[in-house]
């Protein structure tokens, strides 16, 4: 049963790295074969392209992870285990909070206040989301410091004074625990903010609409619905993400069944897998594009067909 449970969850790690690795590949290809057409790249389209390039390496990284831990023991020795830590530190930190980026690049694009420091903030939209960046990096530093030096207490555990290395070792595991937590849920907190304050901008507006006799499905109004819709969907899978990383991390001990490790994997896959297609089907080019490639492929399928005897 055992074997079985493994196996199916084998094939559905595999399937969302398939998935994902598409819809992500899919996204950097239309929009980098736009700006060689047209010479530039909106901001909101570099957010999507640096998106999808870092959620493809998060998918790798994951896959190398599932692999070396699952199937190859043998590989996951000190050294991979270490560069692995690392990498899917780096790549899940930039996968969070470039999509953070993109709910607060819509916000000011599309939000409309009064108040003078969202005015300036909208204004320079381009400055916020750079900073939003440079910000975040404060929470990698540490979060990769603390990985690396618990890994290596951990592998000199055996030298010296065992217990001062045990109890240095469990402060560092803790801070890096809380820093984890932090740089996860304040991205969280971020795109839960943006939300809010779309709903709010859109009411707003609806008021304003109606005070005024016109009606209400007007141009501002739907591009207020598409971006909650893009930025709801993100928090809703953010939610599942962070709280497996969350499980993951803090119960690292009780996860050493293999049953579970693939378990907690293949939830781990959903979130840079699944978002990628909503956020291709929110957006207009991106979507006549796969729609395009939908249709020359069920029209190859067609012709395969007819000319088989």
């Amino acid at each position: 049963m055992l074997t079985l449970l493994s196996g199916l969850f084998s094939i559905l790690i595999v399937t969302e790295f398939v998935l994902g690795t598409f819809a992500n590949g899919f996204i950097a290809v239309v929009n980098c074969t736009d700006w060689v057409k047209r010479q530039k790249m909106s901001s909101a389209d570099r957010i999507l392209t640096a998106l999808a390039i870092s959620r493809i390496s998060f998918l790798w990284v994951m896959l190398v992870n599932w692999y070396a831990a699952v199937l190859n023991p043998a590989l996951y020795i000190f050294e991979v285990r270490l560069l692995v830590y690392v990498a899917w530190t780096a790549s899940n930190h930039f996968s969070v909070w470039l999509a953070t980026s993109l709910s607060v690049f819509y916000l000011f694009k599309i939000a409309n206040f009064s108040s003078l420091i969202f005015l300036r903030l909208k204004w320079r939209v381009k400055s916020a989301v750079v900073v939003i960046l440079l910000g975040s990096l404060f929470f990698l530093v540490f979060q990769i410091a603390g990985v690396s030096m618990y890994e290596k207490i951990q592998m000199k555990e055996h030298e010296g004074n065992v217990t001062r290395q045990t109890n240095l070792g469990g402060i560092l595991h803790l801070s890096s625990l809380t820093i984890f937590t932090l740089a996860n849920f304040v991205p969280f907190a971020i795109s839960l903010t943006s939300f809010l304050l779309l709903i709010f901008s859109l009411r707003k507006h609806l008021k304003r609409m109606q005070s005024s006799g016109k009606r209400s499905q007007d141009p501002s109004t739907k591009v207020h619905i598409r971006a909650m819709q893009t930025v709801i969907s993100f928090l809703f899978l953010l939610a599942g993400h962070f709280t497996t990383l969350i499980v993951t991390v803090w119960s690292s001990s009780g996860l050493q069944n293999e049953l579970f490790f693939m378990l907690f994997q293949a939830f781990g896959f959903v979130y840079p897998s699944s978002h990628s297609f909503i956020l291709i089907w929110g957006n207009k080019k991106l979507k006549q594009a796969f729609l395009s490639v939908l249709y020359q492929g069920k029209y190859w399928l067609k012709e395969q067909k007819l000319s088989t005897p």
